[in-house]
């Protein structure tokens, strides 16, 4: 079955950078567009960028652009979120999902961004 498995969160200052990655298996990843959304504390899920299955193209959500950049690596079956100047507003769980409901998710990898 399809899983996603991410990894890389964590407490960081905000102005700081953190990578997360998702480990994917169950189906054939190189085929598929990925997404990460994210769910803060009392909010809905919301998602934040998305990616081609051969990584030539990306779409992010305004508030993504410019500080974050996703990528992938379908030789390894696991995609990126590098996020940069991340501000307290970023707290987050943050997932990786095949689509942009995130409907179908991982368990999540939780950023917070405090001083």
């Amino acid at each position: 079955q399809v899983q996603f498995v991410e990894s890389g969160g964590g407490l960081v200052q905000p102005g700081g950078s953190l990578r997360l990655s998702c480990a994917a298996s169950g189906f054939r990843f190189n085929l598929y567009s990925l997404n990460w959304v994210r769910q803060a504390p009392g909010s809905g899920l919301e998602w934040v960028s998305e990616i081609s299955s051969g990584g030539d193209r990306t779409w992010y959500q305004n508030f993504a652009k410019g500080r974050f950049t996703i990528s992938r690596d379908n030789a390894k079956n696991t995609l990126y979120l590098q996020m940069n100047n991340l501000k307290p507003e970023d707290t987050a769980k943050y997932f990786c999902a095949d689509n942009r409901y995130g409907s179908n998710r991982g368990q999540g990898t939780q950023v917070t961004v405090s001083s």
